[in-house]
């Protein structure tokens, strides 16, 4: 009986070990998953990450940059996970069915993209956006008149920040080809 309890133990040590790390390394492999480094080693995001450079959060005055995770995938929980679980398509698109592998085809499904980002920070009540932003924090008075009045509308509204600054980093799909005023000159160089 006490051998068999030896083994039992030296078997359930192993398993920890095992777990252990298999966990370990999954938690790695995530973080890694989530660099923009690694989002960049797909050819299909080579025209957004120009379009991202001529934008407030790439460079600004406060010297605060946004990578692709810090917008693109929920900072914890359950959440996290299945934005991860479901960036896996975007990799099957670019590497196995070829629908994104060229900037034709990107440009193609360009629309389809976009409002799939968009429903999915609609639905979470922008909660990357607000991991930064708040309209708490907003120093509203300092805002173009303009402004002004869309944020309080926005606040009493319930609305989010998706519902309005659709492009804020990316072409939207239905301007990509218009000269608009709020882009940066690092941006209008990309379009001609």
């Amino acid at each position: 009986m006490r051998g068999k309890k030896r083994i039992g133990l030296f078997f359930l040590l192993i398993a920890v070990v095992v777990g252990g790390g298999g966990l370990l390394l999954a938690q790695k492999a995530l973080h890694k998953t989530s660099d923009t480094a690694f989002c960049l080693s797909c050819h299909s995001m080579s025209k957004p990450f120009e379009e991202y450079q001529g934008t407030v959060h790439f460079s600004n005055q406060k010297g605060i940059r946004a990578e692709c995770a810090d917008c693109h995938i929920p900072k914890s929980g359950m959440d996290y996970l299945f934005a991860k679980l479901k960036a896996s398509k975007d990799i099957y698109h670019e590497f196995v069915s070829g629908k994104i592998d060229s900037d034709d085809k990107f440009e193609t499904h360009r629309q389809e993209m976009a409002e799939t980002v968009w429903k999915e920070l609609k639905a979470t009540d922008s909660a990357t956006c607000r991991s930064c932003h708040s309209f708490d924090a907003m120093d509203i008075a300092s805002q173009s008149e303009s402004a002004q009045k869309m944020h309080n509308k926005a606040q009493k509204g319930g609305e989010t920040c998706i519902d309005c600054h659709k492009g804020i980093a990316h072409f939207p799909p239905e301007i990509k080809w218009m000269t608009t005023r709020r882009m940066s000159w690092k941006v209008r160089p990309l379009l001609q």
